[in-house]
């Protein structure tokens, strides 16, 4: 890929812009590239040539340099906050038409006028991409879940040749993937970026306009969001969406085992590359073998090679992961020897953790968020871990709908077969402590597992439960969605074992490497299986 030089004049510093708990760094924006950019007016004095330090949505944290961007959320309009942004020393906001017309003049901060602040910071970060062109490769990331870990470890990959972004945390929205693409430098190669689409029809076209990607990848399709999507062929069809806005030069890559997924090649204008497990897949892995914490090894398939690989990724999404990531690093054009570095990132292991527990426990931290196959995952690596006692610390799967009841269940049932101990958390939870406790009931072998539901007003006292329960050689998953904040539950258990254990460790990563062909000298390096 050619580089272009820097299309603006301002030196490299560095702006940003908070969401949540994550902070977006960014490359400088003149206020002439702000106007330009949005199509939005000045009203008040400020010199065109004014670098702007920052993008900030949250009052209390701007300064000096600052532009505040006025947001309307669910609950608050950012717009009541313009004459605090101003107090706190903001060089000028983002503000509605509307709003500003109301002001009257002589708002006493430059405003820059537009439509719709998040309309308006969606068409500065399509200007902005628009301007690298082909210089810059865009790999869409979406699915039901695993977009996340799917984005780390494609990049981690990538990043082995290119000079590669990735999006920070999960910023996949119209507000996030915006200020994501913000923060892409004119020295990124590829930029590899999380979208959502998981609230509304023609999100991920919208999404796509901005990022404008050549590669799409769509993880798979569950019934995560139900509540807002209805069904589960509306969530598909959502994400389809980008597949149908890839060029006829881009690249579909699609997880062959998800029927859903897959069918979607049959909107693409571009060549489709599948993964998986299946025969029929493009990027394909078999003799999958774990290893408990050390990783996976398995069987890859690929161009009419086989390759034997060993990766420091756990858990039963970890082949899925791999299989993603070497779909796109091949449809970029690099070879299985330029991938395997990228595994040993300790970045892709972002969404499960195994840190240290009270009295000599392990926790696997996995408090992200949560839906059906993603818990059921997560209670596979518990069983292959297989620790002197498997707790499994459950929350409510929420946005489920009709089927909340029904998916619970299935959780329960799994979790009954693999831990010694189930504690729940949330009204939605009962349910799979319901289900938990039946089979124990029925358990001619003694009433495994245990089962103790908290309700939410209860978190301290699960915490004090959990305290007083784990001992040495304990194995503690915690999984729940993302607003049961479990994550809280997890530093307050890793406190308790902060005097006898330090910072949290990772999965313990080997080297990468495949297997060596006996009769291939040097390092160990992929190479070819010697049969079938």
């Amino acid at each position: 890929m050619a580089l272009p030089g820097y299309d603006g004049s301002c030196s490299p510093i560095a702006i940003g812009a908070t969401l949540g708990e994550e902070t977006v760094t960014m490359v400088p924006l003149r206020l002439a590239e702000v106007l330009t950019g949005t199509g939005g007016e000045l009203r008040g004095r400020l010199a065109p040539s004014t670098v702007l330090t920052r993008i900030e949505r949250d009052s209390r944290r701007v300064e000096p340099g600052h532009l505040f961007i006025a947001i309307r959320g669910e609950r608050l309009d950012g717009h009541a906050f313009v004459a605090a942004s101003g107090a706190a020393g903001a060089t000028a906001a983002m503000v509605s038409r509307e709003w500003a017309d109301a002001q009257g003049d002589g708002y006493p901060m430059p405003l820059v006028v537009v439509d719709e602040p998040v309309a308006a910071l969606g068409r500065l970060a399509a200007d902005r991409r628009a301007r690298r062109g082909d210089a810059l490769t865009v790999v869409g990331i979406t699915g039901s879940v695993g977009k996340t870990s799917t984005k780390e470890t494609v990049a981690a990959v990538l990043d082995q040749r290119f000079r590669t972004y990735r999006s920070p945390g999960n910023l996949n929205n119209e507000i996030g993937l915006p200020l994501s693409l913000l923060e892409v430098s004119a020295e990124t190669e590829v930029a590899v970026l999380e979208m959502g689409g998981a609230y509304a029809h023609g999100e991920l076209t919208h999404l796509a306009g901005i990022a404008r990607p050549a590669v799409g990848v769509v993880t798979n399709v569950f019934p995560v969001h139900l509540e807002r999507m209805g069904t589960i062929e509306a969530i598909a069809q959502t994400k389809s969406e980008l597949v149908a806005a890839l060029p006829a030069d881009g690249v579909a890559v699609l997880n062959g085992d998800d029927d859903r997924v897959r069918a979607m090649g049959g909107v693409a204008r571009c060549r489709v590359l599948t993964y998986g497990l299946g025969t029929a897949n493009d990027v394909r892995a078999d003799r999958v073998a774990t290893d408990g914490l050390a990783g996976t090894s398995f069987r890859l398939h690929l161009d009419g090679e086989t390759f034997h690989l060993k990766v420091p990724l756990v858990g039963g999404h970890a082949v899925e992961l791999a299989l993603a990531a070497i779909a796109v690093g091949h449809a970029l054009g690099m070879h299985i020897s330029e991938m395997l570095a990228g595994f040993d990132d300790p970045s892709i292991q972002v969404r499960l953790l195994v840190q240290p527990g009270p009295n000599g426990s392990r926790l696997i931290d996995d408090t992200y968020n949560a839906s059906t196959p993603s818990v059921l995952s997560a209670l596979g690596l518990l069983d292959e871990l297989r620790p002197r006692r498997a707790i499994a610390v459950l929350g409510d799967m929420r946005e489920l709908g009709s089927v909340a009841e029904e998916e619970h269940r299935i959780v329960g049932r799994r979790a009954a077969e693999v831990a010694d101990l189930v504690v729940t958390y949330g009204p939605l939870a009962r349910w799979i402590a319901e289900e938990a406790a039946s089979l124990r009931d029925r358990d001619v072998d003694g009433g495994r597992p245990a089962v103790r539901p908290f309700g939410l007003d209860e978190r301290r006292e699960l915490i004090d439960y959990l305290l007083g329960e784990l001992r040495d050689g304990d194995v503690v998953l915690l999984k729940g969605s993302r607003g049961l904040q479990m994550e809280e539950m997890v530093d307050a258990l890793r406190a308790d074992a902060a005097a006898v254990a330090v910072d949290a460790v990772a999965v313990p990563d080997p080297a990468v490497a495949a297997l060596p062909d006996p009769e291939v000298a040097g390092p160990a390096s992929a190479s070819p299986a010697l049969g079938a």
